[in-house]
């Protein structure tokens, strides 16, 4: 693997688990230390970030984590919600019985973060559970695609799904998920993974969403 894919992977997970929050500016000089670089393929990575709206060039500052407005988050969302169930379809259908087996541990290992609300290692385990279906699903450009938006999406998910307590009935969403894909079922896999990452389960809980979105990440 190249340096700059290195790189670019380094800061599209840094912003996935909000290392890197919506409006940080990227430290160059900080990533050829690290890699013991020149700053070409620190450019590179930055460069091929910024061409999938991930980072923007802002002078004075250099790149910058992009923010979003409300609009760009829902309709990214909402091919996200799409994205995530045929997964969802997909794995069922083509995971082995040893990756089934690795869900339901995935799951049952979660339990004791719920019982603790531990938000911080809640984003660790969903992210672990979400992950071996993407693997299961057999078809890693779907996956790449996934985390992208997964990464461009993620901190104003965990802000929002902080304050509004989701934690333990997003566990549950995975049980019957969980359930669906033991059964061999890929249509109730397809319907359980929409109805979980859908943001409105409501019009009040797309209402709360909005809401509890920090302004200091949206774009004024």
């Amino acid at each position: 693997m190249k340096v700059s894919e290195r790189i670019r992977q380094l800061i599209e997970d840094d912003i996935r688990t909000g290392n890197l929050l919506p409006g940080d500016v990227i430290d160059e000089g900080e990533l050829t230390r690290r890699f013991d670089v020149s700053r070409t393929p620190v450019r590179e990575a930055l460069l091929q970030l910024e061409a999938q709206s991930m980072l923007i060039s802002q002078p004075r500052q250099g790149m910058v984590v992009a923010k979003m407005d409300v609009q760009q988050l829902l309709a990214i969302w909402e091919l996200l919600v799409e994205m995530e169930g045929v997964c969802a379809r997909l794995a069922c259908e083509r995971m082995s019985s040893e990756e089934r087996d690795q869900l339901a541990r995935v799951h049952a290992q979660a339990q004791i973060i719920v019982d603790t609300d531990d938000v911080d290692g809640w984003r660790a385990a969903n992210h672990a559970f979400h992950d071996v279906l993407y693997v299961g699903s057999r078809n890693p450009y779907l996956r790449q695609e996934i985390l992208r938006l997964r990464a461009r999406t993620g901190a104003y998910l965990r802000h929002a799904f902080s304050a509004l307590g989701r934690l333990r009935s997003s566990y549950e969403q995975h049980g019957q998920l969980l359930e669906a894909i033991m059964a061999r079922d890929p249509q109730r896999a397809h319907q359980m993974m929409m109805q979980h990452i859908s943001l409105a389960q409501g019009a009040r809980g797309l209402t709360d969403f909005l809401i509890n979105l920090p302004k200091s990440l949206l774009n004024s």
